[in-house]
């Protein structure tokens, strides 16, 4: 019989826990024999002593086998990405069809923005019609007919993570690098992926605080999931500043669609986006180098292959048939749309990323509470590099804005959060790959 206060006293006293206990564990999780308290203790137990590489991938696994697993009959490697999230950070709308075009399956689970980091979802809700839950038949048939779907995590999926990151949210054990890791990887996991690549930020407005937390969290989730047989590889990237020129969703959107058009194509968002996409294709051997990898991304953008790919993803999820050709006319205009300026002149030497964000939240482009509504139209456009010349005729950035009141409240954040000065800047968007 599973005595749960048994499991976590040896935890709390740092002995190991085995596969059968983990397995238990979770299961009563799911039917909820496990209390709150109980995973509350257990959690905070895992918080102050870490848990082992065969613990973690036993908890993963666990937590990926307590629901609905996909598993595929394609003609090609199950493929997909995840990112620890940031402002800007658009790349999953275009990785995706991108890595379709190259021969690639990939149902990607997304999530929902909370704090002051975008969600996927969120910027596709943007698009009328488009289904983020479809059921279960109609996602397979997207991956299966157009390569990619872009989807929500739906009840069935990994329900036990669902349950157990509820309470890490109230009781102050969100940082936990197992729990964060095998939370991320018991959904991807349970995609049947053949491989896989985390994008982990780095930086002020990455979502853990320091280089070093965000490079163990990398480590982990490449150790897990390669233990769990799933082969994969973390990029530690920038997030010292927003990913794309624009942050907000509808404004996102469009900024994927012209990087997929060839209109306009971000420099720095092209680095990462390339930076993730060329090793899943050598990892899942869709190409022999990192050479062959970069000829065939380019001309995935080049043909308009992939472009297409987002189109026909889109219709089929219930989104309008002529979406990339009239983009515009479809997705949400604010109100107010404004440049700001300061006053100072020199470069953009930092930013508060975290405090840009939350400046989008206070908008209405994000969520303080997970039940907030989300106003698709608000967001931030042509937000100013680091590293660039700045005087008080030069934009800050665009404010698009709701009304007069939110668009004033996101001026001042936006003032405070960019730090100028005559310091050369050292930019950079890739640091790291491990695994």
């Amino acid at each position: 019989m599973f005595i749960p206060q048994e499991f976590i006293r040896k935890k709390r006293d740092n002995k190991p826990l085995n596969k059968d206990e983990i397995q238990q564990f979770v299961q009563g999780v799911t039917d909820g024999s496990v209390a709150n308290e109980h995973i509350s203790a257990f959690a905070m137990a895992v918080f102050f002593n870490g848990m082992s590489l065969a613990e973690k991938t036993d908890l993963t696994i666990a937590m990926k086998n307590s629901g609905n697993t996909l598993s595929w009959d394609l003609n090609g490697p199950i493929v997909d990405k995840h990112s620890t999230g940031g402002v800007g950070d658009v790349v999953s709308l275009m990785l995706g069809p991108m890595l379709s075009a190259c021969g690639a399956f990939v149902p990607m689970i997304s999530g929902r923005g909370l704090g002051h980091t975008g969600g996927t979802l969120d910027k596709l809700e943007s698009i009328p019609g488009y289904s983020v839950l479809p059921d279960d038949k109609l996602f397979k048939k997207v991956v299966k007919d157009c390569g990619v779907a872009i989807i929500g995590q739906t009840s069935s999926l990994a329900p036990a993570d669902k349950r157990i990151y509820s309470i890490r949210d109230v009781t102050a054990t969100v940082e936990s690098i197992p729990m964060i890791s095998a939370s991320i990887l018991s959904k991807k996991l349970a995609e049947g992926l053949d491989s896989l690549i985390m994008d982990v930020k780095v930086g002020s407005g990455a979502f853990m605080p320091t280089y070093k937390l965000s490079r163990e969290l990398a480590m982990s989730i490449v150790e897990i999931a390669n233990n769990a047989g799933v082969k994969t590889q973390a990029i530690l990237t920038d997030m010292n500043q927003s990913l794309a020129y624009n942050a907000g969703n509808a404004l996102e959107v469009r900024e994927a669609v012209e990087y997929l058009l060839g209109k306009k194509i971000n420099p720095r968002l092209h680095a990462v986006t390339m930076g993730l996409c060329i090793p899943a294709l050598v990892n899942s051997g869709l190409a022999k180098d990192e050479k062959e990898a970069k000829v065939k991304l380019e001309e995935s953008l080049s043909s308009g292959k992939a472009l297409e790919i987002f189109a026909k993803m889109i219709s089929m999820l219930g989104g309008p048939s002529d979406f990339c050709d009239r983009y515009e006319s479809y997705l949400p205009q604010a109100k107010i749309i404004e440049p700001i300026f300061t006053q100072e002149s020199g470069l953009v030497e930092s930013m508060d990323v975290i405090a840009i964000g939350m400046g989008i939240v206070g908008l209405g482009g994000g969520r303080i509470k997970p039940e907030d509504q989300i106003d698709h139209s608000v967001g931030l456009e042509n937000i100013i590099n680091l590293g660039s010349k700045i005087d008080r005729h030069t934009p800050l950035c665009t404010i698009h804005a709701k009304d007069r009141e939110s668009f004033n409240e996101a001026k001042k954040r936006l003032l405070e959060a960019v730090r100028i000065n005559d310091n050369a800047v050292k930019i950079k968007e890739i640091y790291e790959t491990i695994g």
